[in-house]
């Protein structure tokens, strides 16, 4: 994971010093939001709230577990929940989610009628905020 965070930052750089002007900076956030997500399933590994199974297997979704708004049916070994009864609010598992959306769905997919482009300074921020987040994590879930 510290290499995709690095490749980030030398992407970030990288292009700073560019005198190319790309419509979309996306790909400078790709590999810190890939970070993330492995910071996620470990997170939850260490905390107990998936098994070693989901973290090494094809089909455990952070987008699913971490989702406040799941549908009841669905919540089979909801990660939100637990995560809310080992944090004690929900303050935290929402800042994680709200993050996951910004920083990772909204950057990863195309929706037809969004555009979801963003500037090399959205970039910037986007790294600066998951990198923030991770260790609010490490700190809000007494790991660091």
């Amino acid at each position: 994971m510290q290499d995709l965070v690095k490749e980030s930052f030398l992407l970030l750089e990288r292009e700073r010093g560019s005198r190319d002007g790309w419509h979309d900076y996306s790909f400078v956030v790709f590999p810190m939001a890939k970070a993330y997500e492995g910071f996620l399933k470990k997170l939850f590994l260490d905390l107990k709230l998936i098994s070693r199974q989901q973290y090494f297997g094809e089909h455990f979704r952070i987008g699913r577990a971490l989702n406040p708004n799941l549908p009841k049916r669905y919540r089979s070994g909801w990660v939100y929940g637990k995560l809310v009864d080992y944090c004690g609010s929900e303050d935290l598992p929402l800042t994680l989610w709200g993050v996951w959306k910004k920083a990772r769905n909204q950057i990863f997919h195309f929706f037809p009628d969004h555009h979801q482009f963003i500037s090399l300074g959205q970039a910037s921020r986007l790294i600066d905020e998951l990198g923030g987040v991770m260790e609010q994590a490490l700190r809000g879930c007494r790991l660091a």
